[in-house]
């Protein structure tokens, strides 16, 4: 009796302008003994680890921020934006890559870019520099920090915390000269 045993592996990395990809690869082979198994997944998932990594390093295009954000009319409504559908990444057809924050965050750093005309090409390049991964690919932790970061930078310093200075007691009861 034959034993079929299929591996697969893959891999999706974060690249920069909210861009990503991935690869993957499946192999299955026939082992005539269940004493196999072991090794044999052993060895399949080192090859196929192997694999991957060589191959996924060569990333071909990588769009920059600025790709597929043509203001047409025509295409994206009278008022120039694309319609979304929530946050399920769905636009107009095409598939975006879903934020990893909060809502709430993804809205915010949106509203900090818009607000204050900043280029995303340079916000992105601010997340790859602190987190080494793109904006959208930030999780809450990062995204908060991101946003204290552009707050900073840009934003007045609204969310700065305030510090309380201790007031001196009262001089009560001494001379005066």
């Amino acid at each position: 009796m034959a034993i079929k045993l299929i591996a697969n592996y893959s891999k999706k990395l974060g690249l920069p302008g909210y861009s990503s990809h991935s690869f993957g690869a499946s192999v299955e082979v026939e082992l005539t003994d269940l004493n196999q198994v072991e090794a044999e997944c052993a060895r399949l998932y080192q090859l196929l680890q192997h694999s991957i990594d060589q191959n996924i390093q060569i990333t071909g295009f990588v769009p920059d921020a600025a790709y597929g954000v043509a203001n047409h009319n025509t295409s994206n409504g009278a008022n120039g934006h694309q319609h979304t559908n929530g946050r399920n990444g769905h636009s107009n057809g095409e598939t975006i890559t879903p934020w990893r924050c909060s809502e709430k965050q993804s809205d915010l750093i949106q509203k900090i870019v818009r607000e204050n005309a900043l280029d995303k090409s340079e916000v992105e390049h601010m997340a790859q520099e602190m987190f080494g991964t793109g904006v959208r690919q930030l999780d809450k932790l990062q995204a908060s920090g991101l946003i204290d970061e552009l707050l900073e930078r840009h934003g007045g310093g609204r969310r700065t915390r305030q510090t309380r200075t201790r007031r001196e007691p009262a001089i009560t009861g001494g001379a005066r000269s």
